[in-house]
C-alpha cells in the first residue's frame, strides 16, 4: 500500500499488520478459558467458532455475511480473527477498503459466488436500474440470537 502525503494507515490497518498478542486476542474473543487451536508448532491457527463469546459470535456472522464472505463459517482464520477483534474492540477501520477487498478477491479468484449481492443491488437502485420482482428479493430472515 503506498500513502500519498497527508494520508495515513487506520487503527485498524496498521493492527491488522502485526502480529498481536494471541492470549490478548482470545481474552476478548473466547469464552473464559477457551482459546486458540493450535498448529503443529505450537502457534496459533484458528479459532473455533463454539469458543467465541456471544459478542464475539455476532461479529462474526455479521463479518462473514457482510463485510468479508465465505461459506467456511465453523472456525475463524487468523486474518477474521484479527477482523473480529478490531469490531469488538471498536478499532477505528475503514470498512469501505476492507469491502473492496474483499470484492478484489473474489473477482480475482476462480470461484463463482458472488459476494456482496445485496451492496451491489443497492447501488444499481441509487443508479436507476428497475429491478424486476425476482431480482432484488429481500431475505426474510431476522438476525436474532436463534440465527446466530
Amino acid at each position: 500500500m503506498v500513502l500519498e502525503p497527508g494520508e495515513h494507515y487506520t487503527t485498524y490497518s496498521r493492527f491488522h499488520h502485526t502480529k498481536p498478542d494471541p492470549q490478548e486476542l482470545a481474552s476478548k474473543l473466547c469464552i473464559p478459558g477457551r482459546g486458540f487451536v493450535l498448529n503443529a508448532e505450537g502457534t496459533p491457527r484458528k479459532l473455533l467458532r463454539k469458543e467465541l463469546t456471544t459478542l464475539a459470535k455476532t461479529w462474526s456472522v455479521l463479518s462473514h455475511s457482510n463485510l468479508a464472505p465465505t461459506s467456511h463459517t465453523s472456525d475463524l482464520n487468523m486474518d477474521r480473527v484479527r477482523l473480529i477483534y478490531g469490531l469488538v474492540m471498536k478499532i477505528d477501520m475503514d470498512l469501505g477498503s476492507i469491502i473492496s477487498d474483499q470484492i478484489s478477491q473474489m473477482t480475482q479468484s476462480n470461484s463463482s459466488k458472488l459476494g456482496f449481492s445485496a451492496l451491489i443491488s443497492a447501488l444499481c437502485i441509487a443508479q436507476g436500474v428497475v429491478p424486476d420482482s425476482l431480482t432484488f428479493k429481500s431475505l426474510s430472515l431476522t438476525i436474532n440470537l436463534a440465527y446466530i
